[in-house]
């Protein structure tokens, strides 16, 4: 070196280092006029500079049965308990159709259809206005949890719902998160509580499948503070969070779950969000060793299933018999980019399931509202991704789809 010596560089201080280095050099470090810039993580939106492996996947190679649909949701609902059977839709059967036709997506199974009056209202709208393109699911009628003989009402109403044409039962995280004592004060009524033995043992009876969505992602349960990987969506809302207050953890959840699960071993349960803890593959086999009478499904879990690529191909190809896909869509879901119901969405799933790409964005949104990573394909063989796509589903839920 001519103007600096090594040693020199080696021993300066970060002020005088700066000041011993070349213009060029302080435009690279501080930016222009020697300060560093500033950039809001919001406003933060990489372009990746790899050059890998592109391809689209405008259509699934074969029919998809997407088992977690949201399409209509109940008009009057207070701290996430429903209180009023009637519907809301989102969108109508035609608008879906055009989606479901350009995408090889068989059929639909909405989870939300509700109770009652509502129930009936949603299937006629929906599953028999197109017969075998959409299905329903009940839900309980938890405007009714104060009435005398609860466990007797909910049980008869799901014998109730069977007959008007809903395919199993949606348990939503209503249940052990939400709803308590006096339906929105007091204690927090547990997965476990035996008040709800005659409905798990109503749908076994019945062979109505239960899809449960019990917890959310691990980091709901933590601090929303700069340790969380997903800061910003907490942070964006806030209400998302069950951190400290009276709620329990996800380890808390999950084990009354499975205490649940395994007084009802004749009873299906379909655990939704891969088991509600796609973060840790290997406890979610271990919950699938341990209950033969439980599969998982994949909604609005890309993110967490495709940053691990090699375990979840491992996960699959295990399990293959007992995994079906699902993608959480709402139509027109505001709150909810990465689900939104469209090409988008699907395009996403089959390149993930289909193909060996790497790094790609695992949802529609701009900004990935998950965690700030990517995620890779795959690539399963054909005779898994027919299981995936609508075998699985077919078997469980008692279908028979078209197929070419």
């Amino acid at each position: 070196m001519s103007s600096v010596s090594r040693r020199q560089l080696l021993c300066s201080s970060s002020l005088g280092l700066a000041a011993a280095l070349p213009d060029f050099a302080l435009g690279a470090q501080f930016g222009e006029k020697g300060k560093s810039a500033s950039l809001d993580l919001s406003q933060f939106e990489p372009r990746s500079m790899l050059h890998v492996k592109q391809t689209p996947v405008t259509r699934a190679k074969y029919p998809i049965v997407d088992v977690h649909t949201h399409l209509c949701f109940s008009r009057k609902s207070v701290a996430g308990v429903s209180l009023d059977p009637e519907r809301k839709y989102l969108a109508t059967p035609r608008e879906l159709l055009e989606v479901m036709d350009g995408k090889n997506i068989a059929a639909l199974i909405n989870l939300t259809g509700g109770f009652g009056s509502g129930l009936e209202d949603a299937i006629a709208h929906f599953d028999k206005a197109h017969p075998g393109r959409f299905f329903t699911l009940t839900e309980p009628c938890y405007n009714r949890f104060l009435e005398p003989g609860y466990p007797r009402i909910q049980a008869e109403a799901i014998a109730q719902a069977q007959r008007a044409g809903a395919k199993g039962l949606k348990i939503l995280k209503t249940l052990g998160l939400h709803l308590r004592e006096n339906i929105t004060t007091g204690k927090l009524v547990g997965v476990d509580d035996r008040r709800f033995d005659p409905m798990w043992d109503a749908c076994g009876q019945l062979k109505m499948p239960v899809a449960m969505h019990v917890s959310d992602p691990v980091a709901f349960f933590t601090p929303t503070d700069r340790f969380n990987e997903r800061f910003e969506e907490l942070n964006n809302h806030p209400d998302w969070s069950y951190y400290g207050k009276d709620f329990p953890s996800n380890a808390e959840i999950l084990a009354a779950r499975d205490r649940m699960i395994a007084r009802h071993p004749r009873t299906q349960f379909l655990l939704l969000h891969v088991g509600n803890f796609a973060e840790d593959l290997e406890f979610v086999s271990g919950t699938l060793d341990r209950f033969p009478n439980t599969s998982v499904e994949t909604a609005a879990r890309l993110n967490e299933l495709g940053r691990q690529p090699r375990a979840a191909r491992k996960f699959f190809e295990k399990y293959q018999d007992r995994i079906m896909i699902g993608t959480d869509a709402i139509p027109h879901a505001e709150n909810y980019p990465q689900q939104v119901f469209g090409d988008k969405l699907y395009e996403i799933y089959v390149r993930f399931l289909e193909t060996e790409d790497e790094y790609f964005d695992y949802a529609p949104a701009p900004i990935p509202p998950q965690g700030r990573w990517q995620i890779y394909g795959i690539g399963l063989p054909d005779e898994i991704l027919k299981k995936v796509y609508y075998q699985n589903a077919e078997r469980l839920f008692g279908l028979k789809i078209r197929t070419p």
